[in-house]
C-alpha cells in the first residue's frame, strides 16, 4: 500500500434532512489504479463520490484528494481530475464537437481532439445541438470532456449506462488505456462485469458504510464467504429446494440467486450434474444455460448487499 493515497476518504459521515446517507466510511484509493466504488441504489456512493469531487461538504470526518482538500482546494484540483457527470455541464445548443474543443482549451495539455471524437464515435454528431443527442451520445461527450485534459485523476460515474455494446468496448479500452498511462480511474457502474473486468480494486458500499474491499479475485475467491464451486442453471421459478437439497450431496448447498436462476454450491463434479440433471428430468423440468465454475462479483455482490430492489 503506498503512504500517499491519490484519494483518502476517513469516516465520512454526510446526513440529508435528519438522515444519515454516509456512515463513518473510509476507504483509499492507490495511485495508477482503476478503484469501483460499488453500491445498490441508496448505498451512499453517490453522496460519497460527489464529496470526493468537491460537490458536497462532509458533515465529519477527513476526505483528500491529490493530498488536497476537495472544496477548499477546488480551483487547484480542476486542473489536475477529471469529472464524468451522468447530468447538466453542457450548453444545450452546443454541438458535441464545439463544447469538447471548448473543454480541451481550458487545459495546458490536451488530448487532442480529433482522436479522441473518432474513438468515441462522436463524429457523426456534426452540428447537432446537445439537447437533441441521444442518450448514449450525451454519455460518450461526457467521458471525452472528463478525459480531454489528461487529468492525474478521473471520477467517471457509470461511464457505460445506456451504451451500445460497440461504444461499451470502447469506453472499456479508453479506462484500459488510461491505466496503462498511469492514470488513477474512480468508477461507479451497476455493471458487475465492468467492474470485474476494469478494476483493480473494489470497495462495496451499503447503508453508507464499507461492507467489503479487495481486488475481484479477492472477493470472488473461496474464503471470501462461499464456496468456490459451482453449478448454475436456469429453470421455471419456485422450484422445489429442499428436494433438490436432498437429491444432491450432503455438503452441497441449493439456492435460489433470483426467480428461476439456480445455483448448486459445492464440489461439482460429473456426479453432481448427474444429481441434479435427474431430478430436473422426474420433475420435467429443462435446465437450461448448465454452467460450472467459480463465483462472480455479481454473486458476492448479491450476498453482500441482498437481492431485494432499492428504490
Amino acid at each position: 500500500m503506498s503512504p500517499s493515497p491519490v484519494v483518502e476518504v476517513v469516516d465520512l459521515v454526510k446526513r440529508y434532512a435528519g438522515r444519515t446517507a454516509v456512515d463513518g466510511l473510509s476507504f483509499r484509493v492507490e495511485a495508477g489504479q482503476v478503484t469501483a466504488v460499488l453500491g445498490p441504489n441508496g448505498a451512499g456512493k453517490t453522496t460519497t463520490l460527489e464529496t470526493c469531487e468537491g460537490y458536497r461538504r462532509p458533515d465529519s470526518g477527513k476526505v483528500r484528494v491529490l493530498g488536497r482538500d476537495p472544496q477548499r482546494d477546488a480551483r487547484e484540483l480542476r486542473a489536475r481530475v477529471g469529472v464524468m457527470l451522468q447530468a447538466g455541464g453542457v450548453y444545450p445548443s452546443v454541438n458535441a464537437v464545439e463544447m469538447l474543443r471548448h473543454v480541451a482549451s481550458l487545459y495546458a495539455h490536451p488530448l487532442e481532439v480529433a482522436g479522441l471524437v473518432e474513438r468515441l464515435g462522436l463524429g457523426a454528431t456534426g452540428r447537432t445541438p446537445y439537447r437533441r443527442l441521444s442518450g448514449g451520445q450525451q454519455q460518450r461527450l461526457s467521458l471525452a470532456m472528463a478525459v480531454v485534459g489528461r487529468p492525474e485523476l478521473v471520477f467517471l460515474d457509470e461511464p457505460t449506462a445506456g451504451l451500445d455494446p460497440q461504444a461499451r468496448r470502447a469506453t472499456w479500452d479508453l479506462v484500459e488505456e488510461m491505466r496503462r498511462d498511469g492514470v488513477t480511474v474512480v468508477l461507479s457502474t451497476h455493471h458487475m462485469d465492468e467492474a470485474e473486468r476494469l478494476a483493480d480494486h473494489v470497495v462495496v458500499v451499503d447503508h453508507g458504510r464499507v461492507v467489503a474491499a479487495g481486488s475481484p479475485a479477492e472477493l470472488t475467491a473461496d474464503g471470501a464467504g462461499g464456496a468456490g464451486d459451482r453449478l448454475r442453471f436456469t429453470a421455471r421459478p419456485g422450484l422445489d429446494l429442499a428436494s433438490l437439497a436432498a437429491a444432491v450431496p450432503a455438503a452441497s448447498r441449493v439456492e435460489e440467486v433470483s426467480p428461476g436462476r439456480y445455483a448448486v454450491h459445492g464440489r461439482v463434479d460429473a456426479h453432481l450434474l448427474a444429481d441434479v440433471t435427474a431430478w430436473c428430468a422426474a420433475r420435467d423440468v429443462m435446465p437450461e444455460g448448465l454452467s460450472v465454475g467459480h463465483r462472480t462479483l455479481e454473486d458476492v455482490f448479491l450476498e453482500l448487499t441482498g437481492t431485494e430492489l432499492r428504490s
